[in-house]
């Protein structure tokens, strides 16, 4: 009885959130509505006893990607009205656009259970009574999937250092630090010594404020 509540409040809060990530017209109201979103996503998750997707959703969308991309709309200076401007426009397109993804989405899904039901699925151990959801799948993931997940984690650092390199611009004019020159730099380098004059004294001209110390 209580899952079953728990269930609709987070089912209710998350498509609340997640319309009004989309129909919010302020773009730090809609990042907040997505972290609510994710938040209640984690909360359903927890329900099903996936307890590492549910830390995971926290940790990583909620704790870097939610949060980064609220620092990111609060410093730029984005003129989100120009943005919006074509959106009625672009509506249709998009619309057909996404309508098309979803009939893949479900072709392919579709696809790959009428092949596992056709070719049968493999005897898999059950893992063992205490053994928690993070075990579980991490002993997958680094024995039947160690070859594919070390091959994701190199395609996202190829993506990575991409996205750096393309956003890199080196202007002229702007000074940049070397830390290679800063390292090795001399006090020869860095210091000038010039010798001032003695005995002159000060000039009989100058005026008596300019003689007393300020306070």
């Amino acid at each position: 009885m209580v899952a079953s509540i728990a269930f609709y409040v987070l089912a209710a809060a998350t498509l609340l959130s997640g319309l009004a990530v989309v129909m919010s017209r302020n773009p730090v109201h809609s990042v907040l509505f997505l972290i609510a979103a994710f938040f209640s996503a984690a909360g359903l998750f927890v329900l099903l006893s996936a307890e590492f997707l549910a830390m995971l959703l926290v940790v990583v969308y909620v704790g870097a990607v939610a949060v980064l991309f609220l620092f990111v709309v609060m410093m730029l200076d984005v003129d989100f009205a120009q943005l919006r401007e074509g959106f009625a426009k672009y509506l249709p397109l998009g619309g057909v656009i996404a309508g098309l993804l979803a009939i893949e989405m479900i072709v392919v899904s579709a696809a790959v259970v009428t092949r596992g039901a056709a070719s049968g699925v493999r005897d898999v151990p059950a893992p063992a009574a205490d053994a928690t959801n993070a075990e579980v799948i991490g002993r997958v993931l680094y024995t039947d999937f160690a070859f594919l997940f070390q091959a994701a984690g190199m395609v996202l650092l190829v993506s990575m250092v991409g996205a750096i390199v393309l956003t890199l611009r080196h202007r002229p004019g702007v000074r940049r630090q070397n830390v290679h020159d800063q390292v090795n730099r001399t006090r020869a380098q860095g210091v000038s010594v010039i010798g001032a004059p003695t005995g002159v004294g000060i000039p009989d001209d100058l005026p008596q404020a300019a003689r007393t110390p300020a306070e």
